[in-house]
């Protein structure tokens, strides 16, 4: 609402007063102030300041109270305490102020919006077996994998991704993950730690699992860190689905496996932006097919080989993914804002779409779903 309704008149004097509290520096202000549009500068302007946590958001409603007390007022923005004001146009009755209450999340104090115990409770009464189950917070042992390759033998190093890397963990963990963080790896060191991450116990004994990774790329897959060209030190896409399909990963089997990917598919020109980019893709780039044999023939039953994925991608096949030096790549800073914003009452895939919605600023990339193979609503409950 702040990025459709702000002017550029109330942009200036607050980006001013952001510099002046030394909420932003020099350079991060005259990124804002290097964007035309205005509706850039106010996404990068938001981008950068939640970033920096409560106290920055904090100090930023403030100055936008100073500057445009309407618009603050209108967006539900309480200046004393940086929480969305809750003064109603009429006095509910204590019933329905009661179960107001009890449907709204957490406000403001928490990095994540937590979802109430009766919201949880409501989606499962009212959607019942058209979602996966989530075990108990205390009894289960959910894992996560981010794998960021940064240094590179012979391409230039991804600046501003050791940010996607710090909010993607505090992420995860705030949804209740252990969360496993490797750097640098080459395609050979991707594809054993992928292998060594699907054969974990601790899978049997949790609901779902979220893989991160983040590397220069191409259309086939991603670069290990002594790639050279389009053909060389490449963990494949499919080397990723595979390693955690029901033939190999058993103990998450009809269990949601997110599978994320910043990464470059592409090669085009920039000029703000730095591309997570190692090369143009080879146009005869194929998928490989598994024959019959790949499938387990299991005594019992028998199961799809690949079912539960999801993967969300940075951009769509043969274009780029752009990465801020500073504050990182504009895919997983939107990705992290949604769904801390929105886990608490919408499934993982309504969370995405909303993501790709907020790319409608920016043409040049499009986040894209693929592979996907759920059958079910993943919802994440915060705090449950």
């Amino acid at each position: 609402m702040f990025v459709e309704r702000v002017s550029d008149g109330v942009i200036a004097p607050v980006l001013d007063d952001l510099q002046d509290k030394q909420v932003l520096n020099q350079d991060e202000a005259e990124n804002v102030r290097a964007e035309r549009r205005r509706a850039k500068q106010a996404r990068y302007l938001i981008d950068v300041v939640m970033r920096k946590g409560l106290k920055a958001s904090t100090i930023f409603i403030q100055c936008l109270h100073d500057r445009d007390p309407l618009l603050a007022t209108e967006l539900g923005l309480d200046a004393s305490s940086g929480a969305p004001a809750t003064v109603p146009l009429m006095t509910p009755s204590p019933t329905a102020q009661t179960s107001a209450a009890q449907a709204q999340p957490a406000q403001c104090e928490e990095w994540i919006q937590k979802c109430p115990l009766a919201e949880l409770q409501r989606i499962k009464k009212s959607e019942g077996n058209e979602i996966y189950d989530i075990f108990d917070p205390k009894t289960r042992t959910r894992l996560a994998l981010i794998i960021c390759n940064i240094e590179f033998r012979y391409f230039k190093r991804r600046d501003g991704a050791e940010m996607d890397v710090e909010n993607m963990e505090k992420l995860l963990k705030e949804l209740g993950y252990k969360v496993e963080v490797k750097w640098n790896l080459t395609s050979q060191d991707m594809a054993e730690t992928l292998k060594q991450f699907a054969a974990r116990d601790e899978h049997q004994t949790s609901d779902s699992t979220f893989l991160v990774l983040m590397s220069h790329g191409v259309k086939a897959g991603l670069c290990g860190t002594d790639s050279k060209d389009e053909s060389t030190d490449l963990l494949l896409n499919d080397s990723i689905f595979s390693a955690f399909n029901n033939k190999n990963c058993k103990a998450l089997m009809r269990k949601p496996k997110v599978i994320i990917i910043q990464a470059c598919r592409g090669k085009n020109e920039g000029r703000v932006f730095v591309s997570d980019s190692a090369g143009s893709p080879s146009d005869d780039t194929s998928i490989t097919v598994l024959s019959p044999e790949e499938y387990e023939d299991d005594s019992v039953e028998q199961v799809h080989l690949e079912s539960d994925f999801i993967g969300f991608y940075s951009t769509t096949p043969d274009t780029m993914a752009w990465r801020e030096k500073k504050t990182g790549s504009i895919f997983i800073t939107r990705l992290t804002e949604y769904l801390r914003k929105h886990a608490w009452n919408c499934p993982l895939e309504e969370i995405f779409r909303k993501v790709q919605n907020s790319f409608d600023d920016f043409p040049r990339q499009m986040p894209t779903k693929e592979r996907t193979t759920f059958k079910k609503k993943f919802y994440l409950f915060p705090g449950h």
